[in-house]
C-alpha cells in the first residue's frame, strides 16, 4: 500500500521551477531518502508533502488525502523534523512536549503516558524539568524527534535531522528512528546530505538534482547503475562535481514566496 504518492508534480515560484514534473511513491513502513545538491528541490518537496506549500500542478496524497484540499487529515498522519530548530527555549523539555501534544489533541491521560514514554526513548527523562535553552545541538534534536512523535504519527518526516551532530549523535538519532520504524512499521521520508547515512537506514533512494529526480532505487542499484563503488561516487556521477550556487537559489525561492504570501 503506497502511503505517499506523487505525480507530475510541480513548483514553481515566479521564473524559478523549484520541483519539475516528480513522480515517485512510498509503501508504508519504507524508509526512503531524498538526496540531492543544496536547492534542488528536496525541502520544497517535503513543504507540499506537509501541507506548508501548494503545488503549481500535479496530484499528492499523503496517507490517502490531498496536502491542499484535507490540510488537517494530512497533519494529524505525520510528525516533523525541521532541518532548522523549532523548540521553544524558553520551556523545559516536558513543556515542549506537553504543548505539542495540546496541539495535536491528544488526550490528557494518553499525552502523559505519551511523554513519559518518548522522554526515557529518547534519554531526555532525567532533564525533563531543565530548560531546553540548556540543552546541547545534540539533545535539542532528540528531544525533536520525541515531539514529533507525540501523536503517534504514521509517517515521519526528516529534513537533515543530523546536520552539524557529532557521529555518536547521529547514531543514536538513527538507532531511535530505525527502532521505531521496525517496531511499529513508521514511514520515515527523510533528506540529508550524509550518503552513509542515506545507505545505512534507507530501502529506497531518490537523488534530485535542479528539481528533477534523476534516479531511484537501492543504494545497490544506483552503485550498479552508475558502475561506481560507492554512494556517494553514483551520487556525484549523477549529479556532477560543480560546488552548486545554493544560496542564491534559496535566496531566489524565498523571496518569490514573500512576494506569493505578500499578496494574499
Amino acid at each position: 500500500m503506497d502511503i505517499i504518492k506523487v505525480r507530475n508534480l510541480t513548483k514553481r515560484f515566479g521564473k524559478l521551477t523549484a520541483v519539475d514534473n516528480i513522480s515517485f511513491s512510498i509503501k508504508k513502513g519504507e524508509m526512503v531518502a531524498f538526496l540531492g545538491p543544496n536547492g534542488a528541490g528536496k525541502t520544497t518537496t517535503i513543504k507540499i508533502l506537509t501541507t506548508l506549500l501548494s503545488p503549481t500542478k500535479g496530484m499528492v496524497t499523503v496517507n490517502g488525502f490531498s496536502p491542499t484540499k484535507e490540510q488537517y487529515e494530512v497533519r494529524k498522519a505525520f510528525g516533523i523534523v525541521f532541518q532548522d530548530a523549532s523548540l521553544d527555549d524558553d520551556l523545559t523539555a516536558y513543556e515542549n512536549m506537553e504543548f505539542h501534544g495540546v496541539f495535536y489533541q491528544v488526550p490528557k491521560k494518553v499525552r502523559e503516558e505519551r511523554i513519559t514514554y518518548l522522554l526515557k526513548f529518547v534519554d531526555l527523562w532525567e532533564r525533563k524539568n531543565d530548560l531546553v535553552k540548556q540543552f546541547s545541538g545534540g539533545m535539542k534534536r532528540r528531544l525533536e524527534v520525541a515531539r514529533a512523535l507525540i501523536h503517534h504519527p504514521k509517517m515521519l518526516f526528516l529534513d537533515e535531522p543530523t546536520i552539524g551532530l557529532d557521529p555518536q549523535t547521529r547514531n543514536h538519532i538513527w538507532q531511535y528512528i530505525q527502532k521505531l520504524n521496525k517496531e511499529e512499521g513508521m514511514t520515515v521520508f527523510l533528506t540529508t546530505h550524509y550518503m552513509d547515512e542515506a545507505e545505512k537506514v534507507a530501502d529506497k533512494i531518490a537523488i534530485i538534482d535542479h528539481g528533477k529526480i534523476v534516479k531511484q532505487g537501492t543504494a545497490k542499484e544506483l552503485k550498479q547503475t552508475t558502475k561506481t563503488r560507492s554512494l556517494e561516487e553514483a551520487f556525484l556521477k549523477l549529479t556532477g562535481h560543480s560546488i552548486r550556487k545554493e544560496d542564491s537559489s534559496s535566496i531566489d525561492i524565498l523571496r518569490s514566496q514573500a512576494k506569493a504570501w505578500g499578496r494574499k
